[in-house]
């Protein structure tokens, strides 16, 4: 009997421990399936910070680093300079990525440095119970905007994506999300290119993926799935950003 599915190499096989309905197991599967794709598992280094995302590393079966919060970035460089034989990725959130390392993720990508980066974007900061993240769309509920974030004095949230684009040294970056299949197959497919164009030295790539946090958003796994679509997209918008490979 030919086995058309199973659990990839690259995952440990050990349950998840994420939330129900949440995108961070997903997502581990994705980068896993496209490590065992293209045969890199004994080159590939992930690097993990503060957050639900530190949990990376009880999970892919390759080597795992974890970095203190918002410092992925920095740390990427200096591996991915001393072993630029390795492929290097940092997995961040949006709480990690886009407030306590804004400053890391902006100068790495104005260096250009040869990186991946997939930055999961849940509007909300996940482990420390749903407070205000950069990302919070105006209006949403969280611990810390109990009637709503406003854009005064809580300000606009931040497009990353959209910011990083701007940067000369940003070879790849795209936006997908994991909301349905076709835009799980689409998320893949961008995760393996990120991978691809290290790897061929074109230099930095980020995919930001549109991820569901049911348990800080109040909702179902299935309504957070329709909040995902009709709110998140409408303000990050899926779609390539840019592509100068």
């Amino acid at each position: 009997m030919k086995k058309i599915f199973g659990r990839p190499n690259s995952l440990k096989r050990v349950p998840f421990r994420y939330c129900p309905g949440c995108g961070h197991s997903l997502i581990h599967r994705l980068i896993a399936e496209c490590v065992d794709t293209l045969g890199i598992r004994e080159r590939v280094v992930g690097i993990a910070p503060v957050g639900c995302a530190v949990f990376a590393y009880d999970y892919f079966n390759f080597d795992m680093l974890e970095v203190a919060h918002g410092r992925p970035p920095a740390v990427a460089t200096a591996l991915k300079r001393v072993m630029p034989d390795r492929v290097i990725f940092s997995y961040q959130g949006d709480g990690d990525l886009a407030a306590i390392g804004t400053s890391e993720i902006i100068h790495t990508a104005a260096r250009g440095e040869n990186i991946s980066v997939f930055f999961v974007n849940n509007a909300t900061y996940g482990m420390t119970g749903g407070q205000m993240a950069p990302t919070t769309l105006i209006g949403q509920r969280t611990t810390t905007t109990p009637r709503g974030r406003s854009s005064r004095p809580d300000g606009n949230p931040l497009r990353v994506a959209e910011l990083l684009s701007t940067i000369e040294g940003v070879t790849y970056l795209e936006r997908v999300s994991v909301d349905s299949h076709r835009d799980i197959i689409a998320a893949k497919r961008a995760i393996e290119k990120a991978l691809v164009y290290q790897m061929t030295g074109k230099g930095f790539s980020l995919v930001e993926l549109l991820s569901p946090c049911p348990t800080d958003w109040g909702l179902s796994p299935n309504a957070s799935l329709r909040w995902m679509r009709e709110q998140m997209a409408h303000f990050f918008p899926i779609g390539l950003l840019k592509d100068a490979g």
